[in-house]
């Protein structure tokens, strides 16, 4: 096991302060609210499966509007306007998440998949025309999508001004979100979405990094660790009402050898995926 860097204590208290900076409550006049455990998030937790073992979820939503404002409330699709061809993880990151739907993928015969706010990439496996159904990509940046070589079609659409999938009722057998869950400001509403899209026995599969815009985040993403956010994502499912308790997975690699601290990995291709089982 390596052992943790005696800076990362003070790279924690730094990564605090950036979140708290970038809060859209920061110089606003309102107190930031402190960061501390989340209600039902469980403590004994030291890895990412830990998180959604057994959580105790709040009777109630525990969220309040707050929570999902960002430093930058401009409209999104003014932020998005210019193609951005990269990755947004590390290129280890991206093998890994694509090993992973390499095999998850195929638990469906002809799978029909849609990947949402996506870009010029799915991360899909490359033979994934040959076990795979259609393919669609929903995002914001209608060029970028042209360029993504891994689907059948796409929609240009903006969740976050209408939170509406515009597919009818049981179209899809996987549902994909890749380190984009922090930007939607009305998780709940498409989670509900992703869950009426889906066609029974079919899953939605959010993968979570340790990078983000800061600005374009929502609040709770800035105020939570690497933990808390997978914690964060299965609350979204959990109240929904639509989807069986969900699982999780770090998908990293090195992960044996790489140190966690304060809930923070410390896995520069830190790769976390949020799995539920539609329930109908």
């Amino acid at each position: 096991m390596l052992r943790a860097s005696p800076l990362l204590p003070l790279l924690l208290a730094a990564s605090v302060r950036v979140a708290r900076a970038f809060s859209p409550f920061a110089g606003a006049g309102a107190k930031p609210l402190p960061i501390v455990p989340m209600s039902g998030f469980p403590l004994n937790a030291v890895g990412v499966a830990d998180v959604l073992k057994a959580p105790k979820w709040p009777a109630d939503w525990p969220y309040a509007p707050r929570d999902f404002t960002r430093g930058d409330e401009s409209p999104d699709p003014r932020f998005y306007d210019m193609p951005r061809f990269c990755f947004h993880v590390d290129d280890a990151a991206v093998a890994a998440l694509t090993d992973f739907y390499g095999t998850a993928f195929r638990e469906w015969e002809k799978p029909a998949i849609l990947d949402i706010c996506a870009s010029h990439v799915s991360h899909f496996p490359s033979d994934v025309a040959d076990f795979a159904g259609k393919r669609v990509a929903l995002g914001m940046n209608e060029e970028e999508l042209q360029k993504n070589g891994q689907v059948d079609s796409y929609v240009v659409k903006d969740l976050n001004e209408e939170p509406i999938l515009p597919f009818e009722d049981n179209s899809f057998d996987i549902v994909t979100n890749v380190v984009s869950i922090d930007y939607l400001t009305q998780p709940l509403a498409i989670c509900k979405e992703v869950a009426r899209v889906l066609k029974p026995g079919g899953q939605a599969m959010f993968a979570l990094s340790n990078r983000c815009f800061p600005t374009k985040a929502v609040d709770i993403w800035l105020r939570t660790n690497d933990l808390e956010h997978v914690f964060v994502v299965g609350s979204y499912f959990h109240y929904t009402g639509g989807f069986k308790p969900p699982s999780a997975v770090e998908v990293s690699p090195n992960q044996d050898t790489t140190p966690w601290a304060g809930g923070r990995s410390q896995n520069i291709a830190y790769l976390a995926v949020v799995r539920a089982t539609v329930d109908k």
